[in-house]
């Protein structure tokens, strides 16, 4: 089962929801990439996850078009389409899924109250990928 979760920047929406996947079955093949990616995965998306035992702090951000040419079982993006315009996937795709988050690096205010929206952020999708990998990956096994 392979799995690509696609976001922006792929600093911190799509690389903690990879974290999870992971975290949930390693027999999943699960990558993450944006479209206009940051230089590094978000300290506190990384700070966030560690919390949880996921280690995210040797991921790195990558474009999508490293995996264009690739078939997936699953691309799933991950953006709050409200705020900003998804990427699109052209490559082979099974089953294309949208599940968005707010994006906690646009976060602003205390250190605190910034800290928080990431830890709201992380925990909805855990909460949403845990619901994906009951209802469309673990039925399917």
């Amino acid at each position: 089962m392979r799995i690509l979760i696609l976001c922006t920047g792929n600093s911190c929406r799509s690389q903690m929801a990879e974290g999870f996947l992971k975290s949930f079955d390693d027999s999943l093949e699960v990558f993450s990439a944006g479209t206009e990616p940051n230089k590094q995965v978000h300290p506190k998306a990384i700070q966030v996850m560690t919390e949880l035992g996921i280690d995210l702090s040797m991921n790195t951000t990558k474009s999508v078009n490293k995996f264009i040419n690739e078939s997936f079982d699953y691309v799933i993006t991950v953006c709050n389409s409200a705020k900003e315009t998804c990427p699109v996937f052209t490559g082979k795709v099974k089953q294309r899924l949208h599940i968005d988050f707010d994006d906690p690096a646009e976060a602003t205010g205390t250190e605190e109250f910034i800290l928080s929206e990431f830890i709201r952020i992380r925990d909805a999708i855990r909460r949403d990928f845990i619901k994906f990998y009951v209802e469309q990956i673990k039925q399917k096994k």
